[in-house]
Order: C-alpha cells, then sequence, then structure tokens
C-alpha cells in the first residue's frame, strides 16, 4: 500500500556522451587511456545487450601512479555507482584489474579512490590521498565477486561487492579529499605493459541518490523501468523518465507493461517509445495498487476517493479503459491481487488502526477478513493455481513472507531472516516467488522510497532466497504482480536524481 503520490519531482535526464568520446558510450561522457600504456585501450557499447567492453594495458594502479583505460563521466556531489563485470578470457596476469574509479583529474598520479577485483578475485578499496602519493588498500573478505558497488558520502566512500546472488559486503574509508568535481568510470589495467586485457560490464547504473533534504511523497526522484532476466540476472532499461514511475504490471499477452505515475496508470508497449494513458474516467488520484485480472481482460485500482475524505477505495474497470465500478464501501483499501477465478480480489485494509488482509467479491458486498495478528499485514496475492494467498507480515518482529488458504486457515511464515521482505509475487508457472527485501535499518513497518533493496527469488514453497537484482529503489519498485508471461523475467522501477551537471 501507498500513498498518493504529489507531482514535485527531481528529474532523471537520458544521457548520452559527449562529442569528445567520438562515439556513444551509454552513460559516460568518453574514455582515454590515463598515463601512457604501451598499447592503447579501447571501449565500447553494445545498445542492445546495454553492455560495455573495456580493454586496456597499463603496468598497475599502484604506487604513485597509474596506467589503465578508463570509461568516465564527469560528476559532482554524492552518488552511487554500480556494474557487474567480470573477465570474459583466462587472461595473463593475475593481478590486473577492473573496477569502478573516482579521480580528481586524468593524471596519471592523481588523488582516487577506486573499488577494484583482480584476475585472481581479490577485491580492494584502494586511495591516493596526494598526489604522487602511495595508493592504500583495505581487502575485502569477499574472494571473486562479480557485483560491483562504490558510493560517495562527502569525503567518504563505500565499496560494496558480492558474488551475484548474495548480500553485498562494505568497506569504508574516510577523509579522502578529491574535490567537488570528479571523473567516475569504469576501468581496466593488465598489470603487464605488454598485454592488452578486456572485461565486459553489464546492469551499470549510475545514482544520484535522495539528498537529506529531500521529503518522501512531496519530492521525487526519476525511474527507470526496468526488465530482469531472472535466470542469468540481465537487466535491460527499456524507458526513462524523469518523473516518478512505480509499480510495473505485466500485460498477460506479454506485450506491454502498466505502471502508475501522478495519480494515473500509463500503458508502455514493449515495441513502442512512448507511454500512453489509459483512460480511468473520474479516477485521477491512483496510488501504485493496481492489478490486471489473470485473464488479462479487468483492471482493479486503488484510487484516492474525495467522497472519501482521500482515502484509497477499489474500483475495477476494463483494461483497455473506461468507467471505474466501486468494490469496496470501507476505506482505506489498497489493492493487491485478484482471485484466478476473476471471483474475488484481496487486499489491505485500514480498519480501527489495524491493518489486515481481506477478500472481496468482485462484484461488491461483504468484505472478508482474513487476518486478525496484530501489526502490518500486506501485499496479499493469489498463487495462479488459486491455493494459496501469498502475503507479508510483521507479526513475528521482522516483515516476513507468509501464506495462507484463500479462507484464511494455515497461515504459514516462508521465510524468516534478517530483511524485510515484501510484496510476494508468484510466477504464472506457478514454481518461483519474487519479493523485494529492505536492509535491516529499515523500519520493518515501513517500505520508503530510495533505499538500497535487493530482489530476491525463491521457490514457492520456501527455502533460501538467492539476490537476483541489486537495486537502488524500495516504494514502487516492485509493489504488483510483475512476472512475464513465461515466468522468465520481472519488471521493475529503480530510481536516481539527475546526473547531469
Amino acid at each position: 500500500m501507498k500513498r498518493l503520490t504529489a507531482t514535485r519531482l527531481i528529474g532523471l535526464a537520458i544521457l548520452y556522451a559527449s562529442p569528445m568520446s567520438g562515439q556513444v558510450l551509454g552513460v559516460f561522457d568518453g574514455h582515454t587511456d590515463v598515463g601512457n600504456p604501451q598499447t592503447a585501450g579501447d571501449a565500447s557499447y553494445d545498445t542492445v545487450r546495454q553492455q560495455y567492453l573495456v580493454s586496456g594495458s597499463g603496468y598497475n594502479v599502484w604506487f604513485d601512479h597509474d596506467e589503465f583505460h578508463f570509461v568516465w563521466k564527469r560528476l559532482s556531489g554524492d552518488f552511487i555507482v554500480r556494474a557487474s563485470a567480470r573477465f570474459p578470457e583466462q587472461g595473463v596476469d593475475p593481478h590486473r584489474k577492473l573496477g569502478w574509479m573516482v579521480r580528481s583529474d586524468l593524471d596519471s598520479n592523481a588523488t582516487h579512490v577506486n573499488a577494484v577485483v583482480h584476475g585472481d578475485g581479490l577485491a580492494a578499496l584502494q586511495t591516493r590521498r596526494s598526489v604522487g602519493g602511495e595508493t592504500e588498500e583495505i581487502r575485502s573478505q569477499v574472494a571473486g565477486p562479480d557485483v560491483i558497488q562504490l558510493e560517495r558520502q562527502g569525503d567518504s566512500y563505500v565499496m560494496s561487492v558480492a558474488r551475484y546472488g548474495e548480500p553485498l559486503v562494505s568497506q569504508r574509508i574516510s577523509d579522502v579529499v578529491l574535490g567537488e568535481d570528479v571523473y567516475v568510470g569504469i576501468f581496466v589495467s593488465s598489470h603487464n605493459e605488454d598485454v592488452l586485457e578486456k572485461a565486459v560490464f553489464r546492469n551499470v547504473r549510475i545514482i544520484v541518490p535522495a539528498g537529506e533534504d529531500l521529503v518522501p511523497y512531496e519530492d521525487y526522484l526519476g525511474s527507470n523501468l526496468e526488465i530482469l532476466d531472472t535466470e542469468t540476472g540481465h537487466r535491460q532499461v527499456v524507458y526513462r523518465s524523469p518523473e516518478s514511475l512505480q509499480a510495473p504490471n505485466w500485460t498477460p499477452d506479454g506485450k506491454a507493461l502498466i505502471y502508475a505515475s501522478n495519480g494515473l496508470l500509463y500503458r508502455f508497449g514493449l515495441d513502442k517509445d512512448t507511454p500512453v494513458a489509459i483512460n480511468t474516467g473520474f479516477a485521477t488520484r491512483n496510488n501504485n495498487d493496481h492489478v490486471l485480472s489473470f485473464d488479462g481482460r479487468q483492471l482493479a485500482i486503488s484510487h484516492h476517493s474525495a467522497e472519501d475524505d482521500g482515502a484509497s477505495i477499489i474500483y475495477t474497470l476494463p483494461a483497455e479503459g473506461g468507467t471505474p465500478r466501486r468494490v469496496t464501501d470501507k476505506g482505506p483499501s489498497y489493492l493487491h491481487g485478484w482471485s484466478p477465478d476473476g471471483r474475488f480480489v484481496v487486499y489491505t485494509g485500514g480498519r480501527d488502526g489495524e491493518y489486515d488482509i481481506y477478500k472481496i467479491p468482485v462484484q461488491g458486498g461483504e468484505e472478508i477478513r482474513l487476518t486478525d495478528s496484530p501489526g502490518l499485514d500486506d501485499g496479499p496475492e493469489y498463487s495462479p493455481d488459486g491455493q494459496y494467498v501469498y502475503f507479508n507480515s510483521v507479526r513475528s518482529g521482522t516483515m516476513q513472507i507468509w501464506r495462507m488458504k484463500p479462507d484464511g486457515t494455515e497461515q504459514t511464515k516462508i521465510t524468516d531472516d534478517i530483511y524485510n521482505n515484501w510484496f510476494p509475487h508468484v510466477s504464472p508457472d506457478g514454481k518461483w516467488i519474487v519479493f523485494l527485501s529492505y536492509l535491516p535499518d529499515v523500519d520493518p513497518s515501513d517500505h520508503p522510497f530510495y533505499k538500497h533493496v535487493y530482489l530476491r527469488l525463491m521457490p514457492v514453497d520456501g527455502g533460501s532466497p538467492a539476490i537476483v537484482a541489486y537495486v537502488y529503489g524500495g516504494q514502487g519498485t516492485i509493489n504488483v504482480p510483475s512476472w512475464s508471461p513465461d515466468s522468465k523475467r520481472v519488471s521493475f522501477i529503480s530510481n536516481s536524481g539527475s546526473v547531469e551537471r
């Protein structure tokens, strides 16, 4: 569930390379050799796969100067950069390096911070604090990571690395003064002057996080509409917007995504470039709780009704648009799921200060209370076979995933870990659940915007969840059913402020 969004936004610009790069390089401004390596490096960007191939030579990134190939962007202020990276070939030197670099300038002896992974799997956070000074190093306990993240927080830098599927592990250094405007990018160094090494970088993200002065539900960051392959972890940004997009819902025909923005719903055709608003009649204050029926013919929405003092009320309408028909008499009611036979919707209802799971016939009538435990129960969704309703509940102290029979019996916890887990979505083939996990520092009963979160995947009957995406997002990322019809991909929203200088 969520409150209605406002319209004051912080933009996210679509990014292009500057002319000095000589080619379009995705989110970066240019690329160059730093130092004077004997063999020139190079970089290219595959616009279809949205990945970078970087080749670099050079003696090393170490001691008092560096030689490497750098693909860079100029940034100021705080930021988060993240990528999945690997050497596709065995290579020559075990100390060859790839990673993220932040530099004060492009001189070979410049001050810098880098998050680096060596050819032999060693990961380290490195820095040169003074021009021409010696390089310092903090080694990670994670061996052979392929997920690399570097975050700037003022004059502090945090490296976080993981083997794909596992949680990030972090190291921090402080009091590194590189200046306000810096060069930020991905790099490769061969650690051998006679060798050119290649590395592949995918899922590259440059993120400007929310500032301390951002007011939740009044100020918003921009949005990436993304598609994730849950088997490979490959992510594709299909649409960028400076506005707050939330909660994409995949249509059963596989041709479009439906998301919420500024009180309206939009259909984004996957063979198109521009979203189209869905006619929801008088319902123009919709939150991000919208769900398509299993057959794709009907759309259920949660609209903040002026007649009900702004409370969220559930309505249904044809999927192509039309006049909404009211379902729930009481509010707030935050929609989350249809029954497979189309007869019921399930939702979170706030009644007398408690938030529980309810179901109601689609035609309206008496609501049926399914949970009555103290604390928040939220995010109910039917399994495709109709045998269970999955939901998240804080009743055990942290927010965990539960399931129950559609009549409310046999309530069983199926996750039990340190994270706060929200919004379970069952794949159409009934085999998997994908859900959103907040880190333990977030209030278990809250699902705020603009946090480091994980998308995790586990078998439908429970088991050990694996991380399938490392995301800056939270509220609006994956609130509603978002699986592709073939159960291979998931749509979601990630966020960033503008990275334009």
